[in-house]
């Protein structure tokens, strides 16, 4: 287990993709996942799992899907927290911005199921490493 501290701007600033989160911790079987958003992701859900999310900078929006189709969103800003719960079909958005998310290990950043093709921009892992 690594025991050094990691800074999140720091992290944060070692990287530029959106939409590609970098793993700088685990606790127990969970990840702690660090990302840049820019644009619009997919719709997708995950089905055995709750999604946490924190605003670290800029905003950062959720829309969510109903069982019924009915759609709502999220706006979230610095300092926010959302949980998107487990199953619920969700699109994250942002017009720039940095996220912290909490998601077991091997957690796809596009779900176990999404809607039509992945954009470019999105990338569909289940988090990269640091450096």
């Amino acid at each position: 287990m690594d025991t050094r501290p990691v800074n999140v701007h720091e992290a944060l600033a070692s990287f530029d993709d959106a939409y590609s989160p970098r793993i700088v911790a685990r606790m127990n079987d969970y990840d702690v996942r660090i990302a840049h958003t820019l644009g619009e992701h997919v719709w997708h859900a995950h089905d055995d799992t709750d999604e946490f999310f924190l605003v670290l900078d800029g905003r950062f929006d959720i829309a969510l899907r109903d069982a019924d189709g009915t759609e709502s969103t999220v706006l979230l800003h610095k300092g926010d927290t959302f949980v998107v719960p487990r199953g619920t079909e969700h699109k994250p958005s942002s017009p720039g911005g940095s996220i912290l998310m909490f998601e077991p290990s091997g957690t796809s950043s596009t779900g176990d199921r999404h809607d039509g093709e992945i954009p470019a921009h999105v990338d569909s892992t289940t988090g990269r490493a640091l450096g």
